[in-house]
């Protein structure tokens, strides 16, 4: 081969590896990393994959040559196996995503892994504030919901509507933890009287000795500081120990429109809760909740767990699209996705905080009544909303080390 033709081969070996670094940077892997069989299961599971998978089809950009898949997989609410699997997916699958992870120990561990790979982490499922706290990252954005919300909203309205003593049953790990001290700050700041706790294991089947213990405090309102198959299965067996026909009253401080739907309405009416996300309350949300419940195999509507991972990977995907490529760079990424204001058909318009803290609405709403309803999955009325501004901790009293004083 004489010398120009090396050269000119050499020259097209090098065009040809720009060539594929360019397609390269149009591949995007996104693991929806979750609890597929379990108490979490109905809240985000393979729900929160489909939500992903209806956020790739409205960005658009495979239609513009980008390559976007969706895997998923099951922490099982253990830390130690969501820390193993999302490692393999980062050395071996080359994910550039991690997305939902309900359970927050688990969440606070993957956080960790995924800042050490330079991936990025979509929280949806996880309510620990600590997320967007003393845990914070460069590469956690943390959509939906948190414990500071779920105090500052129900936490709140109950307390001023005369519940001025509390006990609580609370899940025993981070979520619970962090709930029940987020929300005896609220209760504390507005006059109410803690009079004692119990915690439970996570998943547990009986509930009888703890119910017993919160209807000997004599507290006005026991606080269900727990989530999913745990507050579903808390529910039903405080109507067997006759708590709420005794004169107290239950919070549910974190409820699901799943868990209303397991339960019925007879069991749960009149309960106020806290969301940033109901399917039926605008046209926006409605169309796209039966989109969702098309694909779902028992036509279930959306959590705010599955909206919340809808509207991360769509604000992702433009952050991507801004950043004209897939970068590989999850710190740089997330940046981009701070700097761009959020829009989205399920939450409306917001930003994404220097902490992570994405800001939008959320709203207080009550379960209907049976009479009240109109058929399958109209459950709820709007009591109010509140602010975004209101409904997140504010960045002056964040622990976050990326927030400078």
């Amino acid at each position: 081969m004489t010398l120009t033709k090396s050269l000119l081969a050499s020259a097209a070996a090098i065009l040809g590896l720009a060539s594929l670094a360019h397609a390269d940077d149009k591949i995007v892997h996104i693991g929806n990393l979750n609890d597929m069989s379990g108490l979490y299961s109905d809240l985000g599971g393979p729900g929160s994959a489909i939500a992903a998978e209806m956020a790739i089809e409205d960005s658009g950009l495979t239609k513009k040559g980008w390559t976007i898949d969706v895997i998923s997989g099951d922490h099982q609410n253990k830390p130690d196996v969501a820390t193993s699997l999302a490692r393999q997916w980062f050395d071996v699958n080359h994910m550039d995503v991690i997305l939902d992870t309900p359970s927050s120990g688990v969440a606070l561990a993957v956080a960790g892994v995924v800042k050490e790979k330079n991936g990025v982490f979509l929280n949806s499922g996880a309510a620990t504030s600590d997320l967007t706290g003393k845990a914070c990252t460069p590469n956690t954005v943390h959509w939906t919901y948190d414990t500071y919300m779920l105090a500052n909203g129900t936490g709140k309205a109950v307390t001023l509507a005369g519940g001025d003593s509390w006990y609580f049953l609370t899940a025993d790990y981070a979520f619970g933890q962090a709930l029940e001290r987020d929300t005896t700050a609220v209760a504390k700041a507005n006059g109410a009287k803690i009079v004692g706790s119990v915690r439970h294991p996570l998943n547990t089947a009986d509930f009888s000795s703890f119910l017993l213990q919160a209807q000997a405090s004599g507290a006005k309102i026991i606080g269900f500081a727990n989530a999913g198959g745990d507050t579903t299965n808390a529910i039903k067996q405080a109507a067997e120990f006759g708590i709420v026909s005794g004169g107290q009253k239950i919070a549910a401080l974190l409820l699901f429109i799943s868990d209303v739907n397991s339960l019925g309405l007879t069991l749960t009416q009149g309960l106020q809760f806290t969301t940033s996300f109901y399917w039926d309350h605008d046209d926006n949300t409605r169309a796209f909740a039966d989109r969702f419940a098309k694909r779902m195999k028992n036509g279930a509507k959306p959590t705010m767990v599955q909206a919340g991972s809808y509207a991360a990977t769509l604000h992702y995907l433009k952050a991507l699209e801004a950043l004209g490529g897939n970068p590989h760079d999850g710190a740089k990424v997330v940046a981009k996705m701070k700097e761009i204001p959020t829009d989205d058909p399920l939450f409306g318009k917001g930003t994404v905080r220097i902490d992570g803290r994405v800001l939008h609405p959320a709203y207080l709403y009550e379960v209907k009544k049976p009479s009240e309803s109109k058929g399958p999955w109209d459950y709820y009325k709007l009591v109010s909303t509140i602010p975004a501004e209101q409904a997140f901790r504010p960045l002056s009293e964040s622990e976050c080390p990326l927030v400078k004083k």
